[in-house]
């Protein structure tokens, strides 16, 4: 059987050249989002401000992004990045004592304990659920989170593993404690079906530069339209204000929804490009993504466990996303020398991480997780 994508390979211009596993990290560039950063320039050049066209590209990357997660456009804010969306929440609660309490997990990438950490100078009660074998059972959840949790974040996908959370059974035991579920998808977005509603998320943060085919520059903030309506961020700028506001500096309006966690004018280059990739993302449907890289998942465990290479994280299809990540020492060069040989993939700390998308193909893992064994024994 061939490659169910492979019509749309020749859109990636390094799978010519290069064995791309690395959308952990960085999606491979689409012609199509080449194309829209083109135009940006281009209209630049030619029309020179072009404010208006730019702002409806805002719009419609809001739509899309929205449409992909079963939202309204009201519930999605355009930021920067998902530091500064995540910062901007932050700043939103009160942390009142008997409702103070914010749950994050070993799991959730760096810059999240970061920022909430930084929250206790002002009220905020951080603590750390920690993982075993490197998952965390639902039971977990249901001991640490208790009615005076404010926040219990939660990554979709664990960065350094691949390790997947089933959030629907998570939203229903923090909900339990009257606590808000707070999702980061920046590793899932793109690749593994999220519905808001179903899920029953209030909040969630999801970046373009990985498996939603972007670069850096665009992320989106869901937020409740109802929650979003009680929150007043601190961190503000005038396009989170309503239009009354926008230009008069005496009066504060929050904008309506999650539009007022929106702060000043974004990276108008990578919100062409983000709008480009989700179009093409729509185009295949996660669904038919998740599908696909599910078989080339259970591949990628099959062939690593029957090569003897020892894998992070739960070895279940069922608890992990198409992320595979490989114990090895000296990672970092382990990456570098992978890449002389034109295979690109991702170290972080004591493992290799093989990313595939929609676009590779089982014998491209085949290939880099052979090359990467060969490497393991000084071949």
């Amino acid at each position: 059987m061939g490659h169910p994508y492979d019509s749309y390979r020749s859109l990636f211009p390094i799978l010519s050249t290069h064995v791309y596993l690395a959308s952990c990290s960085q999606s491979a560039l689409a012609q199509p989002v080449s194309h829209a950063i083109e135009e940006y320039h281009h209209h630049l050049l030619t029309r020179g401000n072009n404010w208006s066209l730019a702002m409806e590209r805002v719009k419609a990357a809001r739509r899309r992004f929205a449409d992909i997660i079963g939202a309204e456009p009201d519930e999605v804010a355009v930021l920067s990045s998902a530091s500064d969306a995540i910062s901007s929440l932050a700043t939103s609660f009160s942390y009142q004592q008997g409702k103070n309490k914010v749950i994050c997990t070993e799991m959730d990438f760096p810059t999240v304990g970061h920022i909430w950490l930084a929250q206790r100078k002002f009220g905020a009660n951080v603590s750390f659920i920690r993982s075993s074998n490197e998952i965390i059972d639902t039971e977990q959840y249901e001991k640490e989170v208790t009615h005076d949790t404010l926040l219990t974040c939660v990554p979709h996908v664990c960065y350094y593993n691949g390790y997947k959370q089933d959030l629907g059974e998570i939203a229903d035991i923090v909900h339990s404690k009257n606590s808000l579920l707070f999702v980061d998808a920046y590793q899932s977005a793109g690749h593994i079906p999220i519905n808001v509603r179903e899920m029953d998320i209030d909040i969630l943060v999801a970046g373009t530069r990985k498996y939603m085919l972007g670069i850096p520059g665009t992320t989106f903030l869901y937020i409740k339209k109802n929650l979003a309506e009680r929150l007043e961020p601190r961190v503000t700028g005038w396009l989170g204000q309503e239009k009354t506001a926008m230009f008069d500096i005496y009066k504060l309006a929050p904008g309506v929804g999650a539009r007022r966690f929106e702060t000043g004018t974004p990276s108008f280059i990578s919100v062409y490009a983000a709008h480009a990739a989700l179009e093409l993302l729509h185009s295949v449907g996660v669904h038919n993504i998740y599908a696909y890289l599910q078989e080339v998942t259970c591949f990628a465990l099959e062939y690593g466990r029957e090569k003897g290479i020892c894998i992070s994280g739960s070895q279940s299809v069922e608890y992990r996303s198409s992320l595979i990540s490989f114990y090895v020492e000296n990672a970092s060069e382990v990456e570098r020398r992978l890449k002389e040989k034109n295979i690109v993939v991702s170290a972080r700390n004591d493992v290799i991480r093989i990313a595939p998308h929609f676009y590779n193909t089982k014998e491209e893992v085949r290939y880099a997780i052979d090359e990467l064994i060969d490497l393991i024994n000084g071949r």
